[in-house]
């Protein structure tokens, strides 16, 4: 239990706000469900809504809870390919095909499913510790937070845009120069499953640099400044190079590179989270991890060196 007393410069400031600048070991999103589950008293009155304006001097007192997963998500005997594991962090090279979380048309055999096998001790935490996600398609290096402290260093890290992404990706034609997509990115108008650019939409900037060149195809790396849903696919299809494999935003139109074998048997888009960086929670200095090329896009690209 932690009590304390408003600050008076705090006056007009919502309440989950002034718990999380009170408790900087948790963050908003997690305050949330203990305000919503009366376990904040403002002056000894329950208090149920996160967004409760205060005037500065009451007194807070707060119970803290267990911000447990959703209970029908199981643990299940899925391997995992871990690149790093300590008390804080676990680093996981995501295959193509897994789905991060349960939802609609993937109640289980999910990543979050794996974890809490792994780590039953996950399930005390939001969504199992992850706190960032990685389409069923991409492939590459995801993080998950071990306890509370870190998942609330890396949410702070990540809304600070200083965790650093790096993806390898291979795209239809010749992109020969470095390109920085600033496109704002929503939901498409009329095909609303899927993303777009669109006038109104969030924030969204890519950076794109080729790596090699193949005439009708190109290896790129893209760094992201933002985090937007499946943003590489939609800025990269926006300026006319869309991932090879992409199935949702990739070129409808016949070309000759349809006709290598090495794409036909490729399923998936070709993006692959390549590196990560970020400041580790516990130690405060930059971790660097790295996951190589899975086999299926370092065959699509060895296809593509082979060419005349």
């Amino acid at each position: 239990m932690h009590a304390f007393t408003v600050p008076r410069d705090a006056a007009g400031a919502r309440l989950d706000q002034v718990l999380a600048s009170l408790l900087p070991q948790h963050s908003r999103s997690r305050m949330k469900p203990w305000i919503e589950a009366g376990l904040v008293r403002v002056d000894g009155t329950i208090v149920v809504a996160a967004r409760h304006r205060l005037t500065g001097g009451e007194t807070l007192v707060v119970t803290e809870g267990e911000a447990s997963t959703d209970a029908a998500v199981a643990a299940q005997a899925i391997a995992l390919a871990i690149v790093h594991e300590d008390a804080a962090l676990l680093v996981v090279d995501k295959p193509a095909g897994l789905v991060v979380h349960p939802g609609s048309g993937n109640r289980d055999g999910t990543l979050q499913n794996a974890l809490l096998h792994h780590a039953p001790q996950l399930a005390a935490l939001p969504r199992a510790g992850i706190v960032h996600r990685l389409d069923k398609g991409t492939s590459g290096l995801l993080v998950v937070a071990k306890t509370p402290e870190a998942q609330t260093s890396l949410v702070r890290q990540l809304a600070a845009r200083t965790v650093k992404r790096e993806y390898a990706a291979l795209v239809h034609g010749d992109l020969a120069r470095p390109t920085t997509i600033d496109a704002p990115i929503g939901r498409h108008p009329t095909q609303r499953t899927t993303m777009a650019v669109v006038a109104r939409g969030k924030e969204a900037r890519t950076h794109v640099e080729p790596v090699e060149r193949f005439g009708d195809a190109t290896l790129v790396h893209c760094r992201l400044e933002t985090g937007r849903t499946h943003q590489i696919r939609v800025h990269l299809a926006a300026i006319g190079h869309a991932l090879l494999g992409d199935p949702t935003y990739g070129s409808r139109r016949r070309q000759a590179l349809d006709a290598l074998p090495a794409l036909r048997s490729f399923h998936r888009q070709a993006l692959h989270a390549q590196r990560l960086e970020l400041v580790h929670p516990l130690h405060h200095e930059p971790s660097r991890f790295v996951a190589p090329l899975p086999p299926d896009f370092a065959a699509l690209l060895a296809a593509l060196r082979k060419r005349p």
